[in-house]
């Protein structure tokens, strides 16, 4: 028999994570929730297209992780707490094995987060995912882009480019280990959302953005956003050690990639100096590395240096999506 969109539905997305303030989940026109006392309702959605936020042959259970990650992303940069996604799923055709393939995926890292699947809607042409994600964070503590202030240092979580530089090995004959080629193509596939912290982060950092279309370009945004410029050490980006073993720090893309490639879904922000001890404590605590890249300037603009002093001028802004 079939699928229709109401089997579908009930076979691959209905049935999973049940949460106690799901008042009414997936099975009628709309969800219903409830919001506790003293929390405000933080909501993001994210839409990835085949053939532009992901290769056209990636395989099924990573869009699912993907397409939920990328908007977990988003909650840590917010500094919310994720409860309830939904999901908008738009199929070239009914594919059973990949369908299951998907929502093992998905649903995987839902359950890893405590995320309940309460609506959606799906339909029938190229492949494109939709998911809405909805958090809340304490009333008046949510992170946001504009805060920064000069003399802040600019942080970022992890490592940069291993998702631009997985990104090449799919498109060219670039040489690199077998090891450090899985390394990095996990990181373009199923990238690790940083939410614990994001919500550590609250009281913390000034001013937190996520790294979705390369450092520069949403640096860029907090720097607007606050009426502040920058200076960043591009020397002192962290670099993962797959990225060190398969770039030669004489190549463009020592740099380049870090700066401009995106997807890589670490955390960039802004804290006072005083708050350095305690950024280093949260570090140790999560098992994540957190580095000091920058300084916030009251010039306005961002400016790119070398450890001697020398400015550095990147070839590349980040991804634009509408290039």
């Amino acid at each position: 028999m079939p699928l229709t969109e109401f089997s579908l539905i009930d076979r691959f997305f209905a049935g999973h994570k049940r949460r106690g303030d799901v008042a009414l989940g997936i099975g009628d026109d709309a969800a219903v929730v409830d919001v506790p006392p003293g929390e405000q309702l933080v909501v993001a959605v994210d839409t990835l297209v085949a053939g532009v936020h992901f290769p056209d042959h990636t395989a099924a259970a990573d869009i699912g992780h993907k397409a939920l990650a990328v908007n977990l992303s988003d909650m840590a940069a917010m500094g919310a707490c994720p409860r309830w996604a939904t999901l908008a799923l738009t199929l070239p055709r009914v594919d059973a094995d990949w369908l299951g393939e998907f929502a093992r995926g998905f649903f995987a890292l839902a359950e890893r987060f405590d995320v309940e699947l309460i609506g959606g809607d799906t339909t029938r042409g190229p492949l494109c995912v939709s998911v809405q994600i909805l958090g809340t964070v304490p009333r008046n503590r949510v992170l946001q882009r504009a805060g920064a202030r000069a003399g802040d240092r600019i942080f970022v979580s992890g490592s940069l480019g291993d998702a631009g530089l997985a990104l090449s090995l799919l498109q060219t004959q670039r040489a690199c280990g077998e090891d450090e080629r899985a390394e990095l193509l996990a990181r373009l596939h199923r990238p690790d959302p940083r939410v614990a912290l994001g919500e550590r982060l609250r009281g913390i950092a000034s001013a937190v953005i996520d790294v979705s279309d390369g450092l520069l370009a949403d640096l860029g945004h907090i720097l607007q956003r606050s009426g502040v410029g920058a200076t960043l050490w591009v020397e002192r980006l962290p670099r993962s050690a797959a990225f060190q073993v398969c770039v030669s720090a004489q190549s463009p893309d020592w740099f380049e990639l870090p700066l401009a490639a995106g997807d890589d879904y670490e955390l960039c922000f802004t804290a006072a100096p005083a708050q350095a001890d305690a950024l280093q404590n949260l570090a140790r605590e999560l098992g994540i590395a957190i580095t000091e890249i920058g300084a916030i300037e009251a010039d306005t603009g961002l400016r790119c240096r070398l450890d001697d002093g020398r400015a550095f001028q990147p070839t590349r802004q980040g991804y634009e999506h509408f290039d």
